[in-house]
This record gives structure tokens, sequence and C-alpha cells, in this order.
């Protein structure tokens, strides 16, 4: 590679992340406050559980947000440990909806059809729409043309990248440092490690499968390096845990321990299998398409094997953060979690709320202090209630608005 591949390479690079990030961030936007609500009201079962984590992850395409949206729930209530684990599960599999998109950059092929779907084809048709709206459309239509934008710059970027590495294709020094990945347990930590730094499984699946457009990655080493970015995805929701209840963390840890034990149990029966019946397609080249195949693969048997052991999961992460004798009180100030201020759709739903039960309050003391000057009703008693409840709204009326000063830095639509 030369010096001018590296810098196309960091430029690729940098508009790649930026685009996975922008996107997340503007479709959560343009889905508003309804997307949140599904996630805190359908888990009444495993399956419904599931597919919302699946549903919303495929929308805001990533999982780390989900869990860490997940956690938020679990520390302010409005979700049970149980309830979470299901829509960890979904997030999981819901994730690998960017892979496939991202695979798209690899198709090969003459015809017109295969031409159309390639992403050099139809970016610059999503940029040109999304430049069109975000100059001249109204407020969700401006959010549509942020998204159709941010995810042309994601495939340039994409594009630039896989461009920038071909040189690659023939260098020796390359491929054997790639060799050394197919060694499982440094394929697992060198794919974990890069993924807890970007803090997105689907951006470092991204950039593996511009790796593979060099046809120096054999699945060999791709397969260990795509379970490591599974785990290493987790670090977003363990570092989001810091300072939340106990079951929170156990939420966070869940999430931890789902990928340990899937990615182990994958392993073992994978190679075993391997040991006895080689795989013909281990020594050849990986590409894009093939990533995505095995990611979601990974993912999907996973979830088969575990989603019926959830109570198992459930007391795993109990026995590592355990109860003591203080009882965890969960109030109408958890509802306004420093982790819905990155969702600031749902951050003024949960805002709402907690408006309403300040209005309740309000209600009540007006009401007592009215009985208190009607008819000579005074008690030393009601008026210490008064008082109390006075004490108790002006506490929200600070709460909330320090809560929506910090909100106001968000980007929100013109509805929220």
């Amino acid at each position: 590679m030369s010096f001018f591949d590296v810098l196309n390479l960091i430029g690729g690079l940098s508009l790649f992340l930026f685009g996975m990030h922008v996107m997340g961030t503007a479709l959560e936007k343009r889905a508003g406050g309804q997307l949140k609500a599904l996630l805190g009201k359908l888990t009444g079962s495993k399956l419904a559980g599931f597919l919302t984590g699946l549903g919303v992850t495929a929308v805001i395409q990533s999982s780390s947000a989900t869990t860490v949206m997940v956690v938020g729930f679990v520390n302010s209530g409005l979700m049970t440990l149980k309830q979470a684990i299901h829509v960890i599960m979904g997030a999981n599999v819901g994730t690998t909806v960017t892979a496939w998109l991202l695979s798209l950059a690899g198709l090969d092929g003459s015809s017109l059809f295969i031409q159309l779907l390639k992403p050099s084809s139809f970016t610059p048709v999503l940029a040109l729409v999304g430049i069109i709206l975000i100059m001249a459309g109204k407020e969700r239509q401006k959010d549509t043309g942020s998204i159709l934008l941010v995810f042309a710059v994601l495939m340039y970027g994409m594009e630039a990248m896989s461009g920038a590495v071909s040189p690659l294709r023939t260098s020796e020094s390359f491929r054997s440092l790639l060799l050394l990945f197919s060694n499982p347990i440094l394929g697992v930590l060198a794919g974990a490690v890069f993924t807890a730094i970007i803090q997105s499984s689907s951006a470092s699946v991204g950039v593996l499968q511009a790796l593979a457009s060099t046809g120096a990655i054999t699945m060999a080493s791709a397969i260990p390096i795509i379970m490591g970015q599974n785990i290493g995805t987790c670090v977003t929701a363990l570092i989001s845990s810091v300072g939340a209840s106990k079951n929170a963390k156990r939420a966070a840890l869940i999430h931890l321990y789902f990928n340990i034990i899937g990615t182990v149990l994958f392993m073992v029966v994978f190679y075993a299998i391997n040991a006895v019946f080689p795989f013909a397609f281990m020594d050849s080249a990986a590409n894009a398409a093939g990533i995505a195949v095995i990611h979601t693969t990974f993912n999907i048997i996973a979830t088969a094997v575990l989603l019926p052991f959830s109570g198992t999961l459930e007391k795993l992460a109990t026995l590592t953060v355990r109860d003591n004798d203080t009882v965890e009180r969960i109030d109408d100030f958890q509802l306004l979690d420093e982790r819905f201020l990155s969702n600031p759709a749902f951050a003024v739903e949960q805002c709402k709320v907690v408006t309403d039960r300040m209005a309740e309050l309000t209600r009540e003391a007006i009401f007592d202090a009215i009985n208190l000057i009607d008819g000579g009703a005074y008690t030393q008693e009601m008026a210490d209630r008064v008082e109390a409840l006075e004490t108790k709204i002006d506490r929200y009326e600070d709460k909330l608005g320090t809560y929506l000063m910090k909100l106001t830095r968000a980007e929100l639509n013109r509805g929220d």
C-alpha cells in the first residue's frame, strides 16, 4: 500500500464510521417516541420480547443502542430483567441486517439487475433525493432526507475502504498477518478488542467486509473474528450500566454472557465437527456476503439454543451481582435516566410521564390546602402533609428542569 492508499483508507473509514453513527441517530429521530414506547410495552412473552428487540434494532441499526435503552428501562423499572433478556437476544439478531446491506458492495455480475443493486449505482440517486428533501422538504421529509444522504455517505465510505485496501491482494505480509487470526483464540481476541474500541459490531463487521474485498481473508480467519465482534459490542452496555441499579447491571451482564456462552458453544461444536469432517470452505476466500451469512447464522443459532435457558442466564447474572440487605426503591426520578438522552424522542416521553405525576401531586396539595381553610377543618397533620407535598413538588420541578435543559442539547424533531 502506498502513502496515498493509506490516506484513502483513513478517509473511507472515517466516512463509514460517521455514516454508521449519524444514520442510527437519524433513524431514531425519524421513528420518534413510538419506537421506544414499543420497546417498553411489547415484551410480555419470550417471542414478543425477541421480535421487539429484533424489529427495533433492525430499524435503528445498532444492537448497542438497543441494549443501552434496555439497561435504562430496567434501571427505571419500566422493564423486568426477564423481559430484558428476550429483547437483548432479539437485538443480537436484528443487528445482522446491517451486514446484509453492506454486502451489496461485494456484488459481482454483468446483468442489469445486479448492476442496479450495486451501491455505486443507487447511492448517487439516494444522495440526490436526500439533499433535495433536506433543502426543500418539511420536518419529517428532512429527517428522511438525512437518512438517505447518510446511507449514501456510509456506502461511499465502504467503497473507499475497499478500493484503498485492494493493493493488499498481493501483499504476502498482509496474508501472513491474517493467517494468525485463523487461530480461534487470537481471532476472537482481535475481533473483540477492535469492536470494543469502536463500540459497534455493525461497524466492525463492515470493516471486515471491506478487508475481505482483497481476497486475502479466508473463512478460517473470518469466523473467529466475527465471534469476537459479537463479544466486543457488549462493552457499550457494560459502560452504560455503571452507577445503575443492580438489575440494570444484570441486564448488561446478560448481554455479555449471552455472547460469550453462544461463542464458546458455537466454536466448540463447529471446530469439533471440522476436526472430524473438515469443511472445504475454510481455506476459501471470505467475501462480504459470506461474512453476513456467518454473522447471521451465529446469532440465530445462539438465540435458538439459549432462548429456552433465559431463566438460567438471569440466575447467572443474579449470582454475579448479588442482592444485599438494602432494598432498592425505584422512584419517578429514575425515569429521567441519563441513558435516554442519547434517544431524545423517548427521553421526551419520560419527561411527560414524570410531569403527569408532578401534576397529580400538585392537585393533591391544592385540594388538601383548600380543605385546611374550608370550614375550620385545620389539623397540624394535614398542614404537615401539604408542606411535604410542596417540598416534593419543588424537587420534581428541579429534576425536570435540569433534565430538560440537558435534553435541549439533543437533536429533536418538531413534534418532540
